[in-house]
């Protein structure tokens, strides 16, 4: 395979798991949020990702892309705190639909993904490194 492709690929994997990290993280940082701009609790977002063929020459290989990003259907967190600012008329607070742990073990599988394209990415200059070094002997 060429390595340029394999250097694409593993580039678009790099980007995709960024983008995975970065959610996850903001929505860690949002998981208590109860009041946004937009009114109403905070709303976890989910990475949606697709394969995409590199070319049309060879369809079966292909990249991850990020299709969208889209707010989790998991329904507000409901608590009963008549004291909080945000409750409602029978003292109800929605909180953020975050789980803290499924979030984490997404930050723990993006960042093992994100390794192994980055491995890649290595190893593949290691290999073009030392074939210049072949070559030029």
């Amino acid at each position: 395979m060429n390595l340029l492709k394999i250097s694409q690929i593993a580039g678009s994997g790099l980007l995709a798991q960024r983008i995975r990290l970065s959610v996850a993280a903001t929505n860690i940082a949002n998981a208590q949020v109860t009041r946004t701009l937009e009114g109403g609790p905070y709303k976890a977002k989910d990475v949606v990702l697709r394969a995409v063929p590199l070319s049309k020459e060879n369809p079966e290989i292909k990249l991850v892309q990020v299709e969208k990003i889209v707010d989790s259907p998991t329904p507000f967190r409901e608590v009963y705190d008549p004291t909080h600012p945000d409750a409602d008329e029978k003292g109800i607070v929605k909180y953020p639909n975050v789980d803290l742990i499924t979030e984490m073990v997404e930050l723990l599988s993006a960042e093992r993904a994100y390794e192994a394209n980055l491995n890649v990415l290595s190893t593949t200059k290691s290999m073009v490194l030392r074939t210049l070094d072949l070559l030029s002997k």
